[in-house]
């Protein structure tokens, strides 16, 4: 299990319960929304500061450059929903649906993914520091040159996952579940495998194992 410490969110026991948002405001504090749907709304740069989200539908949302600091999304369903350029800072999701979503090109610290369904969701090009995926689906996900520092991935299903032009140096895949991943040989160097696996990226060397 990963050593990885990451900063919680710091969220005061002071919020405001919701269970609408007013789509005119750009800036959202010390709230708790729940048990509510967000629709086809597109707002660039909206900011969410000390927030939690409980049972919140997030559908066909357009987020391009949202800032969340300090926020939890329990329960949620964030699929399709496009965060690219995101600002992600001691960030919380907890069995969530993340399938589909965008999150390329995002900087993302300090944040925590716990029995998620992240199934196809992109973080193509994020920069993603003190992040940690806990058991989690992650099948045929895109981590397309992505920038890791102190990553760690335990007991998820990476199945088909691409890290295509991303160092894995340092990441220790031992507990984690795949038969194929999509990755380029020099960036293998430095991951931390199982014997069965580093059986299976033998192929990617031109190995025949008998």
């Amino acid at each position: 299990m990963s050593a990885i410490k990451i900063q919680k969110p710091k969220i005061t026991d002071e919020l405001t319960p919701t269970n609408t948002l007013d789509m005119e405001e750009t800036y959202f504090n010390l709230f708790e929304i729940s048990n509510c749907s967000v629709i086809g709304e597109e707002v660039h740069r909206i900011r969410f500061e000390q927030v939690v989200f409980k049972n919140v539908r997030f559908i066909d949302v357009n987020f391009k450059n949202i800032e969340l600091t300090d926020v939890i999304f329990e329960k949620c369903d964030l699929s399709n929903a496009n965060f690219s350029d995101a600002i992600i800072h001691r960030v919380e999701f907890r069995d969530s649906k993340t399938l589909g979503m965008n999150l390329s090109d995002a900087t993302i610290h300090n944040t925590l993914f716990e029995e998620c369904h992240a199934n196809l969701t992109s973080f193509g090009y994020s920069k993603m520091k003190q992040v940690q995926f806990k058991n989690c689906s992650i099948r045929n996900a895109d981590f397309y040159e992505s920038n890791f520092t102190k990553v760690a991935f335990d007991d998820c299903d990476l199945n088909e996952t691409s890290f295509s032009g991303t160092s894995l140096k340092g990441i220790d895949l031992r507990t984690c579940m795949f038969s194929q991943l999509m990755v380029d040989v020099e960036n293998l160097r430095g991951c931390i495998v199982t014997p069965d696996q580093a059986i299976g990226f033998a192929g990617l060397l031109g190995l025949v194992v008998e």
